[in-house]
């Protein structure tokens, strides 16, 4: 970026933030979100975090993909995480793992050669004023498309192949950092390298502050480096099958929780002497789980893979609950756009597919060739606009989840949302034609049967005598939604 357009995107951020407060929880109903005025419920699917770390990725290209295709969600890695191209979690075409010597970290690179991920060693004492640059300008240009990204600080490095490429590692910098095993990476008992983090975190609070559309995330996925077995997801299955992944819900341990809780302290102590301030997020465990502790400040509970259940377990903390990433589940586009509308109708506050289809010259996320262990395409956002759609017609501060209004769906599911007597929001999962049984207030309803796949829309208007009343759905495959209104009495 040259130098005028990083100042452009630099004043464009102050004008807005002098005019707009940062995206946060709705005061009428926390478990959505207040931005730019109105009420809103995030979904993204979006690349795999890497769009200002690879110097190859066209950033531009794709946030204009995603505001094109109706979503207003992405994510972001900081740079303190980076992956082995073709080899990390099998993904061939990975746009966080940058080919050797396109690493753009938010440090600069020493006179010493040797960094294993190609090119000279970083200087942790020493910011990289190109990072910086595109990474406001990615916030700026995704401010500028009313796009909310969630930036996430830290993540689990899984094994030893990724610490291998992690700047913090002994052998990558000329900082002299403490030689550590790379479980103790983020705890507290990582020697001096927790003061790198703190002064990494601190920078990229300060470099985001006067943007609108941003929130932190502190770590992702913390408990695949410091696994606790918390509960399993079918408890007949024989062990150790039971006990291990993908059935096992593993939380982070108390070495763990406390690192994050002192990282959230750096984050909220920073933006102490801020204009803006920020809500944090914490990415809690895979699947569901009721949570028990959080850090201090945290107003988002992060789930990955999650089931519906980790919205209704939580939804009485009173904050925003997130399927904050899926996309491990094969390539067929109807599993990803169940599993929103499952989540999004149980009370969730955002869903986020980890997208495949975005890669480095595929900007516009139309690689559908095989590439790893999830899908994504052009025709799935177009599915999950539907339901951003259908959700942004909703007047979410006045809406809960209910398990009363359908007393029964035959052949389906049913996730309901609901001002009773006012309006509702139900998603059947299953098939149809189908019976369902309403228990509906007194009055006139006008509402519509959507196809969760492509948005079609068939009107609906009957009479509820105020006692149970049942409705024919029309004929469907794998999923409908309907939207009503009470227009009178």
């Amino acid at each position: 970026m040259t130098t005028w357009m990083a100042r452009a995107a630099a004043l464009l951020a102050l004008t807005l933030s002098a005019n707009a407060e940062p995206v946060r929880l709705h005061p009428k109903n926390p478990h959505y979100f207040l931005f730019r005025g109105k009420a809103v419920a995030l979904i993204g699917s979006g690349e795999h975090y890497g769009a200002v770390l690879n110097a190859d990725f066209d950033y531009r290209r794709y946030l204009a993909t995603i505001e094109a295709d109706g979503l207003n969600y992405t994510r972001l890695f900081g740079g303190s995480y980076v992956e082995m191209p073709a080899k990390s979690f099998g993904i061939l075409r990975n746009d966080l793992a940058p080919a050797p010597g396109r690493f753009i970290a938010p440090w600069a690179r020493s006179e010493t050669p040797g960094y294993a991920g190609g090119g000279n060693k970083f200087d942790l004492a020493r910011w990289n004023p190109e990072y910086f640059a595109r990474f406001r300008g990615f916030l700026a240009e995704a401010e500028r498309r009313g796009i909310v990204v969630e930036v996430t600080l830290f993540s689990s490095h899984y094994d030893e192949m990724q610490w291998k490429l992690s700047p913090m590692n002994l052998a990558n910098n000329v900082n002299a950092t403490d030689a550590i095993e790379w479980k103790r990476l983020h705890t507290l008992g990582n020697g001096n390298i927790l003061e790198h983090q703190e002064r990494y975190a601190r920078k990229l609070v300060r470099e985001a502050n006067g943007f609108d559309n941003v929130f932190f995330e502190i770590q992702n996925e913390p408990w695949s480096d410091r696994p606790v077995l918390a509960d399993v997801i079918n408890p007949y299955l024989q062990t150790p099958a039971r006990d291990s992944y993908p059935n096992s819900i593993d939380l982070a341990d108390t070495l763990s929780t406390a690192w994050q809780a002192r990282a959230a302290g750096w984050i909220a102590s920073e933006e102490n002497t801020l204009p803006n301030k920020h809500l944090i997020a914490q990415n809690y465990c895979n699947f569901r789980s009721s949570v028990r502790e959080l850090a201090p400040g945290v107003g988002i509970v992060n789930f990955h893979y999650a089931y519906p259940e980790a919205a209704t377990m939580n939804y009485g903390l009173g904050k925003a609950i997130a399927y904050d990433e899926t996309g491990f589940l094969g390539h067929d586009d109807g599993v990803y756009r169940h599993q929103a509308w499952n989540f999004m109708l149980s009370g969730g506050s955002t869903f986020d597919n980890l997208d495949y289809s975005f890669t480095t010259g595929r900007e516009d996320g139309t690689d559908t060739e095989p590439n790893g262990p999830g899908g994504g395409s052009p025709a799935l956002r177009r599915q999950l606009r539907v339901l951003a759609e259908f959700l942004g017609k909703l007047t979410l501060v006045d809406l809960a989840p209910d398990a009363h209004t359908v007393k029964h769906a035959g052949g389906a599911y049913a996730r309901v949302l609901a001002n009773p007597g006012q309006e509702y929001a139900m998603y059947f999962d299953g098939n149809g034609p189908m019976d369902v049984t309403l228990d509906l207030p007194l009055g006139t309803y006008s509402g519509e049967w959507v196809d969760t796949e492509t948005g079609q829309i068939e009107k609906t208007t009957f009479r509820s005598n105020g006692r149970e009343i049942v409705r024919r759905a029309p004929g469907f495959r794998n999923g409908k939604a309907l939207r009503l209104r009470r227009v009178s009495k």
